[in-house]
C-alpha cells in the first residue's frame, strides 16, 4: 500500500449543498457546511506518514430545489463548481499514541441559481467560501487492521459575500452567495478497515454553526446537523473501483427571530461509484459520482468529484 493510498485529507470544502430559501425573507439558510460525499473515497481513519500532501477537488454540480416534503420546485435549478485545494502536515509528532497532523484549505465556488422558470440566471456568482482550518487531526493504528481519527475543524467567517448581501439586494447577478455569513465549528470522527486491498470506511462530522444570517428585521439561525460518508473499495494494482454513500441529517429546525421554522429539516441520501488510478508519478486521481436518491428542504440531484491527490 502506497504512501498516496494512505493519504487523507480531512473534508473541507465550500458548501454546495442545502439551500433553504424562505419565501418572505428571501434568504435563509444557504448551504450545509460541506458538500455531501466530500469524504468519499478517502480512508478517513488514516493520516499518511509525516510529509506534505497536496489535495485538489474539483466538484461539479446540477441541483433542483426540495420542500420539506421531498418533492421538487418546478422551475428550480443550481448548476455550481467548487474547486477545494488544500494542504495537509504531518509534522511526525505522537500525541496520545496517535500520528497528528493539520491542515487547511482554500475553496472557491461559482454558481448559478435559478429559483423559478420566469427568472432570469444572469452570468452567476463566482466567490470564496468560509476558510476551513484544521487545527487538531489525530489517528490510532488498531488491532485487527483497524484506524481511528478524531478532528476539529473550524470554517471561519471570512467568505466573500454570504446571504445578507443576497437580502439587501446587492446581488443582482443571478448567483447564490458564495459563503455562510457566520464561522462553524465541525468535530468530526473517522473509522477504517484496511487490509487486502480492501477500504472500508465511514467518516461522521456535526456541524454546529456558531452564528446566523442577520438583515434588516430578521435573524435566521440554522440547525446543526450530521454529514456521514461511507465507502467500500477495493485496490488491483494501480486501480481502485468501489461505491460510496453520503447522508445529511439536521437534528434540529432552523428559527427564524428565535420561532422555528416549519420543514426546515434537512435530509439527504445520495450513492454512487468511485473510481480511482494512481499514475506512475505518485499523483492519485479519484473520479466520484453521487446521485440523489431522498431529499428534503435542500437541493439535489447528480454531483461528480475529479480529486487530485499527491505528496510535495
Amino acid at each position: 500500500m502506497s504512501d498516496l493510498k494512505k493519504l487523507r485529507l480531512a473534508a473541507f470544502a465550500s458548501g454546495i449543498a442545502g439551500v433553504f430559501a424562505s419565501t418572505n425573507a428571501h434568504a435563509g439558510e444557504l448551504w450545509n457546511t460541506e458538500l455531501p460525499g466530500f469524504e468519499v473515497g478517502l480512508p478517513a481513519g488514516l493520516l499518511p506518514p509525516p510529509g506534505v500532501y497536496g489535495q485538489l477537488d474539483n466538484y461539479f454540480a446540477q441541483f433542483v430545489d426540495y420542500t420539506g416534503e421531498g418533492k421538487k420546485i418546478q422551475g428550480s435549478s443550481i448548476d455550481a463548481l467548487a474547486v477545494a485545494p488544500s494542504v495537509l502536515w504531518v509534522p511526525g509528532i505522537t500525541v496520545l499514541g496517535a500520528t497528528y497532523g493539520m491542515a487547511v484549505a482554500m475553496p472557491f465556488d461559482y454558481t448559478s441559481y435559478t429559483a423559478t422558470q420566469r427568472e432570469n440566471p444572469g452570468p452567476g456568482n463566482l466567490g470564496i467560501f468560509n476558510t476551513p482550518i484544521i487545527p487538531l487531526m489525530l489517528s490510532w493504528s488498531l488491532p485487527h487492521h483497524l484506524f481511528v481519527r478524531v478532528a476539529t475543524t473550524f470554517f471561519l467567517n471570512d467568505g466573500t459575500n454570504t446571504p445578507t448581501d443576497l437580502v439587501n439586494g446587492t446581488m443582482k447577478n443571478g448567483g447564490a452567495p458564495s459563503a455562510n455569513g457566520y464561522s462553524t465549528f465541525m468535530p468530526s470522527l473517522g473509522l477504517t478497515y484496511l487490509n487486502n486491498g480492501w477500504t472500508l470506511s465511514v467518516a461522521l462530522r456535526f456541524g454546529q454553526p456558531l452564528g446566523s444570517t442577520t438583515a434588516h428585521n430578521y435573524e435566521y439561525r440554522t440547525g446543526g446537523n450530521f454529514l456521514i460518508d461511507y465507502t467500500a473499495e477495493k485496490t488491483i494494482g494501480a486501480w481502485t473501483l468501489g461505491i460510496g454513500v453520503s447522508q445529511i441529517d439536521q437534528v434540529v429546525k432552523d428559527t427564524m427571530n428565535g420561532h422555528p421554522v416549519p420543514g426546515s429539516i434537512c435530509r439527504y441520501v445520495g450513492f454512487g461509484p468511485v473510481v480511482g488510478y494512481m499514475l506512475p508519478s505518485g499523483i492519485q486521481l479519484t473520479a466520484i459520482w453521487n446521485h440523489a436518491e431522498f431529499v428534503t428542504s435542500q437541493v439535489g440531484g447528480d454531483t461528480f468529484d475529479f480529486r487530485l491527490q499527491t505528496k510535495f
